[in-house]
């Protein structure tokens, strides 16, 4: 009976949340947090790590890991949805603000996009306005610990009004580019916007 007693919760408030407009479609609600990436989790050594930023910027920059944490931080608390169909709620992160962060370095008028780059040369791509967002972080603790390094540590791109695919985990560069650049994911077929909302899921008819 408890098992069926948490599936019907479950089910319960899943409806309560798609009544509260929450849900996106084809969207499932979950209380776990799936782990979900291609290829091995990378390692992690302090002192070789460090984040870059390059291309349309005032100041190419780089920041240890020691450095990149004295960068003042914000906590968002908001809801995550995976285009393999889940949805977690009521998440916490804390990281830094990404509007902030450019401040510290300056983005020439000419970029138009961010583009991710991540450990093992993974990559995705986001308009530089859409980044401007009051949500959208450079991501290094949920629920108020560190990421578990299946989950990104030490720094991902956090960006939640999107699939979460384009919330890269692993991230070493921020480039900034006149032009887009779609990334490793998009190039395999998902859509290059990916707003759960309008179910931008893949960008050719029938891809699994």
């Amino acid at each position: 009976m408890g098992v069926i007693d948490d599936l019907m919760g479950r089910r319960k408030e899943e409806e309560r949340i798609k009544k509260e407009g929450r849900l996106p479609p084809g969207q499932s609600l979950t209380q776990k947090f799936p782990v979900l990436h291609y290829g091995p989790t990378p390692g992690f050594n302090e002192a070789t790590w460090d984040l870059r930023v390059f291309g349309d910027v005032e100041n190419d920059k780089r920041w240890t890991w020691q450095e990149f944490q004295q960068i003042p931080t914000t906590t968002v608390k908001t809801d995550i949805h995976c285009v393999t169909r889940w949805s977690k709620f009521d998440t916490d992160w804390e990281g830094v603000l990404f509007r902030d962060f450019i401040k510290l370095f300056g983005v020439k008028p000419t970029a138009k996009y961010v583009i991710a780059h991540c450990e093992y040369g993974y990559t995705t791509n986001m308009p530089l306005d859409d980044m401007l967002d009051d949500d959208v972080l450079l991501a290094y603790k949920f629920d108020g610990e560190f990421l578990e390094p299946d989950h990104g540590f030490p720094l991902r791109t956090f960006v939640p009004k999107r699939y979460f695919w384009k919330s890269a985990k692993w991230l070493r560069a921020l480039e900034f580019s006149p032009v887009d650049k779609p990334g490793f994911w998009e190039q395999a077929g998902y859509h290059n916007d990916g707003d759960p909302w309008k179910e931008e899921r893949f960008q050719r008819r029938g891809f699994f």
